[in-house]
């Protein structure tokens, strides 16, 4: 499957910047399951200081707010080539080692409502594979998809006790279960073409556990399936802050308004 992206992030300030750093992660890379075609990235308000591959192996672009704006614009689109690997992304790769994916961080530590959550999902000689997906479907059951009373500092345990919140809680709540139970795990953000529409609000999230024998595979939990063709994988992280598409700092801004705009479609190739 080819697909088209289309994904455009824009900041407006209420006042001229003084000075500003972001950090942007929203270039996918070549891996099992996705070849990138072609990538642009066009900047309005900034400009590019330097491209590199941090420490999880994610394409990342740092730039630098033009002194005097008072809006950025990030305009990204590009042609991406799938296949379905049945969620199996393969071997390791970065720098980090594999047991940092078994360290909780602030987003991902379970207290005593994930650690309710997870009693019944463990049975003696279930494979890990078949664990995982009991994870992923009792998290499901138990956490309904609500937007709106989440947000990205909301932590693994408090979308739990609330029992409801968006793709990233879901995420963050079967990471910190699956360290827990001895497995490694990740965060991936990245993008999903919807069957329904091709304009979205927001990019996509979901995890990753890594497997004896198979390497790291996938797990959607808000949509209780492994990423098929229709996904592609950007950036991967121990949690959200380490795979947000963007991050960074300004200087006498005052108060900013995010507006995305994002398109996710199937292209067909002429004959």
């Amino acid at each position: 499957m080819r697909l088209r992206i289309s994904h455009t992030t824009r900041y407006e300030f209420a006042n001229p910047v003084r000075h500003g750093l972001q950090r942007l992660r929203l270039t996918p890379k070549s891996t099992q399951g996705q070849t990138v075609l072609d990538w642009h990235m066009h900047l309005a308000g900034a400009r590019l200081e330097v491209e590199y591959d941090d420490h999880n192996r994610n394409r990342t672009t740092l730039v630098s707010v033009e002194p005097g704006t008072t809006s950025i614009v990030v305009e990204c689109s590009g042609t991406v080539a799938t296949s379905d690997s049945l969620g199996v992304v393969g071997p390791h790769s970065g720098h980090m080692p594999m047991w940092a994916f078994l360290d909780q961080s602030a987003q991902t530590r379970p207290g005593p409502r994930i650690r309710a959550l997870m009693a019944g999902v463990y049975a003696p000689k279930l494979s890990v594979i078949d664990l995982l997906h009991r994870l992923s479907a009792k998290v499901l059951s138990q956490v309904a998809y609500v937007t709106g009373e989440t947000n990205v500092y909301t932590t693994a345990e408090e979308a739990a006790e609330l029992g409801m919140g968006v793709c990233q809680d879901h995420a963050h709540i079967f990471i910190g279960a699956a360290r827990a139970l001895g497995v490694p795990a990740r965060y991936v953000s990245g993008y999903l073409m919807m069957n329904d529409r091709i304009e979205q609000e927001a990019g996509h999230a979901w995890a990753e556990a890594h497997v004896e024998g198979l390497g790291w595979v996938g797990f959607d939990v808000s949509n209780g399936i492994s990423p098929d063709e229709r996904y592609v994988r950007v950036a991967t992280g121990r949690d959200y802050r380490e795979a947000a598409p963007v991050t960074g700092m300004s200087y006498g801004a005052g108060d900013s308004l995010l507006q995305v705009r994002l398109a996710v479609e199937q292209q067909h190739c002429e004959q």
